[in-house]
């Protein structure tokens, strides 16, 4: 996501972030260019125009001037800015204090409301609420059936009655949540193609009736502007209080994501940054930005990290962080472990200072994985333990015996030296400072090993 904004405000900051002096123009030959990314990313002009002239205005200011660092500090500058634009207020939800708390979803078809109820739903539950889905959808064909399949696959269940007008369908599937004591009930209703008159009529009617803790505009952040004036729209008719952006893994722009909080005054509250049913996440403005300028998001990597790894895999792994040196048979566990995390090169960028340093690792192709595990076993089990013996020759027969080449197997042994780098910096807490990061703003790359300390000491008590 953001892939071709990010290599553009890189490539435009890149220059002051070595200067040991700023003057005007070296300031205004960056804005230029940092003005030219945000256009190309399908940034509003007037947006990109105000952003840049907010950067430039505290560029020029005396604190930047007078510092040890004015580079990183005009990178820190673009980096606040940028959370400023995408909404620097909190991305949780409202909870009602007398359950049941009521979302409703309201958007456009073909904009993913349907399978983002369904990982709305996911996600929720993995917080320890007790969600429902109710169907309110009975325009689109097969909107009921999609929402039921959804339902069973993330085990909540679904209130659905294809006879009868949304607004019925509404009061009834948020009585039957209230009887079967669900805390959450998630609101599908129907979009159209475009805005018009019988969408938003029927959607005031289903409000009026629901009376919402939370309305959720689906926006599809593939449609850039286009989503801006979709949500432009909304708002005069049908207010909401956040927005939902599906498909963000595939805009590589991200016009909308930069532009709808500036436009509407509301915050993108969810992301969806993947096909999967569990690629739903909390969006975060200052951790998105620090993507955006390659600074890395150490905080999302841990949560990741900790939701993919088992109570019991946790201490092993933190044996092995604080060792740095590790066999291929580790490396097997730690690759699998890191593709539970999510697709490989996204959880590469989370590492700040760190891509570089990868290569080898990221070209080991995500989806390849039975192949990297016929070379590990391919391999005797000294050589897996102690993978510094493997010479020429012994390349050659891990070659035959895995079905492999040469350089497959050269290439696995470059990723799990890099592998061994990353994981003795983790553990010793010793990752990339952020060029530009607020003061004190240090990596948590030890949180995990502090969680678990935690619990051996509850442990013992």
């Amino acid at each position: 996501m953001f892939d071709a904004l990010s290599d553009k405000l890189q490539s435009a900051l890149g220059d002051l972030r070595s200067r040991g002096t700023l003057d005007e123009e070296a300031i205004s030959r960056a804005m230029r260019e940092v003005r030219l990314a945000l256009l190309e990313a399908d940034v509003n002009l007037e947006i990109a125009r105000e952003f840049v002239g907010h950067v430039r205005e505290r560029a020029l200011g005396q604190d930047v001037r007078k510092s040890l660092t004015p580079g990183q500090q005009v990178v820190k500058i673009v980096h606040d800015e940028l959370t400023a634009l995408m909404g620097s207020g909190s991305s949780q939800l409202a909870f009602s204090p007398r359950p049941p708390t009521t979302i409703l979803l309201a958007g456009l078809q073909g904009s993913g409301k349907t399978t983002a109820a369904g990982k709305l739903a996911l996600l929720l539950k993995k917080d320890d609420k007790k969600p429902a889905l109710v169907a309110a959808d009975l325009q689109r064909p097969a909107a009921i059936d999609q929402l039921m399949q959804l339902g069973e696959q993330v085990g909540v269940p679904v209130y659905a009655d294809e006879r009868s007008d949304p607004v019925k369908a509404v009061r009834d599937g948020i009585e039957r949540a209230k009887a079967d004591g669900r805390d959450v009930v998630i609101l599908d209703t129907a979009g159209r193609l475009h805005v018009d008159e019988a969408l938003m009529e029927e959607l005031a009617a289903v409000r009026r009736e629901a009376k919402p803790t939370n309305v959720l505009l689906v926006l599809d952040a593939m449609t850039g502007q286009e989503a801006v004036n979709v949500a432009k729209a909304f708002q005069e008719r049908i207010d909401f209080d956040g927005v939902l952006m599906t498909k963000l893994d595939g805009d590589a722009r991200g016009g909308a994501a930069l532009s709808v909080k500036h436009v509407t005054g509301r915050p993108i509250k969810l992301a969806s940054v993947g096909e999967k049913l569990d690629a739903l996440e909390w969006f975060h403005p200052d951790r998105m930005a620090s993507r955006i300028l390659g600074m890395g998001d150490v905080l999302t990597l841990i949560e990741r990290a900790e939701a993919a790894v088992g109570d019991d895999e946790k201490e092993e792994i933190e044996r092995r962080m604080m060792k740095g040196e590790f066999s291929f048979d580790d490396f097997l566990k730690s690759y699998k472990m890191l593709r539970r995390m999510g697709p490989l090169q996204g959880v590469l960028k989370m590492i700040p200072g760190m891509g570089k340093q990868l290569e080898g690792l990221d070209q080991v192709n995500e989806k390849e994985l039975g192949r990297v595990e016929a070379i590990i076993l391919s391999m005797t089990p000294h050589e897996r333990r102690v993978p510094h013996v493997i010479d020429g020759s012994r390349r050659m027969r891990i070659a035959a015996g895995s079905g492999t080449t040469v350089p497959q197997v050269n290439q696995l042994l470059e990723a799990r030296k890099q592998m061994a780098k990353m994981m003795k910096m983790m553990g010793s807490g010793k990752m990339p400072q952020i060029p530009g990061a607020a003061a004190g703003a240090k990596p948590r790359a030890s949180a995990t090993r502090k969680s678990s300390s935690k619990r051996k000491k509850k442990a013992r008590r």
